[in-house]
């Protein structure tokens, strides 16, 4: 099966799992997973399910991502912040979705395999940095202190407080908290100078290392 009969029958999936935002399930229509995955799991590229890449991390199962992308409520005026780059894929439907997206990754060499492959794949509209995702978007370009929408791919024993001065007001910030294991998925809502903080469900993430909290 050619993979962008597999891309189709992957966002098939996703709709019948609840995903309603047809956004979301373009861009999953859209980005070519298999050139994110390791080779030896290229195969298993389009099966919903998150796999091994570099550096003992994960490339997300992609329902995982369109849930949450889908709780962002993204527009294309978006500027987003993304915690964790990893294998690049969320990146690049991000890419899709927002005017911008800064991408945050800890480890140096996931970053640069994953701007390899955005860069051949022409997105223009992805910014990077190699740091402490937790620190958020500091001394880094653009310059942008605040950010409507952020995203983190890793699992915060507590939601950033750094994270939360960086989302805009009103803003909304994505983020699974809790332990190594399980953990639950909480949207952060800013408006009006109020944080609120609701619980959408298990999921289970990579840890997010962190020496700013």
């Amino acid at each position: 099966m050619r993979y962008s009969d597999q891309r189709k029958r992957l966002v098939q999936e996703l709709v019948e799992a609840g995903i309603t935002d047809q956004n979301v399930l373009k861009a999953f229509e859209i980005v070519p997973r298999e050139l994110f995955v390791l080779p030896e799991y290229v195969s298993y590229a389009y099966r919903n399910q998150p796999l091994p890449i570099d550096s003992n991390q994960t490339i997300s199962q992609p329902l995982m991502i369109a849930i949450m992308l889908e709780k962002l409520r993204l527009n294309r005026d978006d500027i987003v912040m993304e915690i964790g780059t990893g294998s690049g894929y969320q990146t690049a439907l991000l890419s899709n979705l927002a005017k911008e997206v800064c991408s945050i990754e800890r480890i140096d060499i996931l970053s640069l395999k994953a701007r390899k492959v955005i860069d051949k794949l022409g997105y223009t509209n992805v910014f990077y940095k190699i740091g402490d995702g937790a620190a958020g978007w500091q001394k880094a370009f653009p310059p942008y202190s605040e950010f409507p929408k952020i995203i983190v791919s890793a699992a915060a024993d507590k939601v950033p407080s750094m994270l939360i001065k960086q989302l805009s007001d009103p803003g909304i910030l994505v983020v699974p908290v809790g332990g190594s294991n399980i953990q639950q998925l909480i949207v952060v809502e800013k408006s009006n100078s109020e944080v609120k903080e609701s619980v959408h469900g298990g999921c289970s993430f990579v840890p997010l290392i962190s020496e700013s909290e």
